[in-house]
């Protein structure tokens, strides 16, 4: 092969634009390109290295089940798999399934993959980004052919990178309360990780983006969203983390408390003093609750539920 034959290798991982970068960064979704989709950490092989190890390390960051039948089910009305994580992947043509792969990043390939992607990240950031995250996580989610992804907001601030195959994605605005109300958000961050409820009459407000190999979409927390496989078996890579005050997820744990006392609250945003105020409340209540013995803690939660 003549020398200008030869391929080269990509300078970035992930294609960012700073401008998007600075402007829309959890504030608005933005599409992005990535060079990750012949990348030997997503061989279906590797997958079944890490879904085991997963499996057999850390089962509590492994999720798998079969058989979503609505844009609108919950995840806990989900059928789960009869057979291994690792079965079901090699059965992922006909399982009907969904897998997810939490804090991939625990295995070291795909760790040092993280800190490449978050480093590309930040060189476009605003230079405070660094100082305000939290944790940062890989997720990887391996789907069945024509499987749908049910209707959910996340907490973490997320760019989703398809591997291979195409699905398509609808997502919403998160500021639109009558998609999203305020109370299903303070559920979502007090009480119930599934509390954004689907409503079919909406649907037409949503964004859709075809999801393919080499391209990707950044949704920001508490976008609400879901995704339909075309007919083929997919990888998406989620890169996101999640910020370190939990100034927002505090806030709306708060307005959850004032209402089930009886209390209208406020909405986030519209008294600047009164928001700092009862978060600041509810952060040192919640670092209270958190350090007392896990039966009151659960007698607490109960009460709050």
């Amino acid at each position: 092969m003549l020398a200008t034959e030869q391929q080269v290798a990509p300078a970035h991982l992930i294609e960012f634009d700073r401008d998007q970068v600075r402007n829309k960064l959890n504030r608005e979704w933005f599409a992005v390109e990535h060079h990750l989709s012949s990348h030997p950490l997503f061989s279906l092989p590797r997958l079944v290295e890490l879904a085991k190890t997963t499996a057999a390390k850390r089962p509590q960051f492994l999720h798998f089940d079969v058989g979503a039948k609505s844009v609108g089910q919950r995840w806990d009305e989900t059928p789960s798999s009869e057979w291994t994580v690792d079965e079901t992947i090699r059965r992922i043509q006909n399982a009907g399934a969904w897998i997810v792969i939490r804090r991939a990043d625990q295995d070291p390939d795909y760790g040092r993959l993280l800190n490449e992607c978050m480093d590309e990240l930040l060189e476009h950031a605003d230079p405070a980004l660094e100082r305000q995250i939290k944790i940062r996580e890989v997720i990887l989610f391996i789907t069945s052919p024509n499987r749908l992804s049910t209707y959910h907001i996340d907490r973490e601030c997320n760019f989703l990178l398809q591997i291979s195959g195409e699905k398509m994605l609808y997502v919403f605005d998160r500021n639109d309360r009558e998609v999203l109300p305020e109370k299903e958000i303070e559920r979502f961050w007090s009480v119930d990780h599934n509390a954004a409820v689907y409503k079919p009459h909406l649907q037409d407000r949503a964004y859709p983006f075809l999801l393919r190999p080499g391209n990707g979409l950044h949704i920001p927390i508490n976008c609400p969203h879901w995704l339909q496989n075309s007919n083929n078996i997919s990888i998406s890579l989620s890169v996101n983390f999640q910020f370190r005050d939990s100034v927002a997820g505090n806030l709306y744990r708060a307005n959850y408390f004032l209402r089930r006392c009886g209390i209208t609250p406020s909405s986030p945003g519209r008294h600047p003093l009164r928001d700092a105020v009862k978060t600041g409340i509810f952060t040192g209540v919640k670092g209270t609750i958190d350090a007392t013995p896990d039966r009151l803690k659960d007698a607490v939660k109960r009460v709050l539920s």
